[in-house]
């Protein structure tokens, strides 16, 4: 007879949660791997986000002169 599967406890749940938010899954020379989510300001990658929010100022100031226009 098989053992019946055990349920996850509280812990290993938000474990799991956790590392589904933080991580994707993607496909890479044919095998699944687990690659880091790119990180996002208000649903932009961060570039598009600093590229069209960001004053020439601050752009000189934090030396990201190849987004100034």
């Amino acid at each position: 007879m098989k053992k019946p599967k055990r349920k996850l406890t509280a812990a290993q749940q938000a474990a799991r949660r956790e590392g589904n938010a933080r991580f994707q899954h993607v496909f890479i020379n044919g095998k699944q791997k687990r690659v880091p989510r790119p990180q996002l300001i208000d649903g932009l990658p961060i570039d598009e986000y600093i590229s069209r929010n960001a004053d020439p100022v601050w752009l000189h100031q934090n030396e990201m002169w190849e987004y100034m226009s």
